[in-house]
């Protein structure tokens, strides 16, 4: 049993909140975007936050940081964006290996400080794997149904750049996240399964789907039950949701899974639904109460917080997770198909 099961028998782990949350703190401006190194970009990068890894990795850092303060035991590298598909954008392709490196790096050490303070509770890293911003199973033309603007194939060439790198970077497991599309996880699976066969590896997944409205599925029609017996060819640490809902909307679909599944199951829902303005109004204590529901039911493992938490969120999170004993995992006793 490696360290994060040991870690999931002993405790219902928590994981960090939004990355983008902490650094819109900074109101860093396109200049510091850009940093030295970047000043004369020929495009507007102000917005790409995992560039921010390589111009100011310090502020990575100290949000890491405050996270692992706040009661984490896991962070999540500042790569959700760091494909070749997703920095095409910027015009970035070229920097993916850097970046998912980099960001990996600050992680880890980070981590790794905080682990050697306290060697009882020890801090892990989660490499991000994002969904990118094209899918491969639906048109993006209304006009033309058939038509797909990513094939598997280049999904797959350009999950195996950021996993290869994240690895390399000392990640201690790979998570593939706010899936709205299976066929894209499915391309990140089948890259991670094959770096794991030639690297003679076996770094565990985590995977996080994400229900997009109140119908119950993902955004490519599947349910929580549907999602979960897509990708259950493939060995997982863990499945669950993240995203799109808060706590409470998201409670149902979690039942679902956590009573079909020997896995860990994980969630990391937003500080409730935004507002006319796109912000999260939820307070940490309004948070971790509906959390508590998760909690009394037994169906989580990993908890942690997406949009609009914060390093008090997590701490509200991680003050009532505490006090409650792990979901049973890793044996068929708790599955009912």
């Amino acid at each position: 049993m490696n360290k994060i099961q040991q870690a999931l028998q002993n405790r219902i782990l928590i994981l960090d909140g939004a990355m983008g949350t902490m650094l819109q703190r900074y109101k860093f401006s396109e200049e510091d975007f850009r940093g030295e190194r970047f000043k004369d970009f020929h495009k507007s990068v102000k917005g790409n936050n995992d560039l921010l890894s390589i111009t100011h990795p310090q502020a990575i850092a100290d949000v890491h940081s405050k996270y692992f303060a706040a009661g984490a035991d896991i962070v999540e590298t500042n790569t959700f964006s760091s494909t070749t598909i997703a920095m095409a954008d910027y015009d970035m392709q070229d920097l993916v290996y850097e970046l998912n490196y980099e960001s990996a790096k600050i992680a880890k050490r980070i981590a790794d400080e905080f682990t050697a303070k306290e060697p009882n509770k020890p801090r892990f890293v989660a490499g991000a794997m994002g969904p990118t911003n094209k899918t491969a199973s639906m048109s993006p033309d209304v006009n033309d149904p058939g038509f797909r603007a990513i094939s598997f194939e280049q999904l797959r060439v350009a999950y195996r750049q950021q996993a290869e790198a994240l690895i390399d970077g000392g990640v201690d497991f790979l998570l593939v996240e706010t899936i709205f599309d299976t066929l894209n996880a499915k391309a990140a699976l089948f890259a991670i399964d094959e770096l794991k066969e030639e690297r003679n590896i076996d770094i565990p997944i985590m995977i996080s789907g994400t229900i997009t409205d109140a119908s119950g599925r993902t955004l490519s029609g599947q349910t929580a039950e549907a999602f979960l017996i897509s990708i259950s060819h493939i060995p997982l640490l863990s499945i669950g949701f993240n995203c799109a809902l808060g706590a409470k909307q998201l409670t149902p679909h979690l039942e679902v899974i956590a009573n079909r599944t020997n896995l860990a199951v994980s969630a990391y829902p937003n500080a409730g639904l935004p507002n006319a303005f796109g912000e999260y109004d939820e307070t940490p204590q309004q948070m971790a109460a509906q959390i508590k529901e998760y909690l009394d039911k037994g169906i989580v493992n990993i908890i942690g917080g997406c949009c609009g938490t914060t390093p008090e969120h997590i701490k509200a999170i991680a003050e009532i997770a505490s006090q409650y004993k792990p979901r049973a995992v890793f044996s068929s006793e708790n599955i009912s198909i």
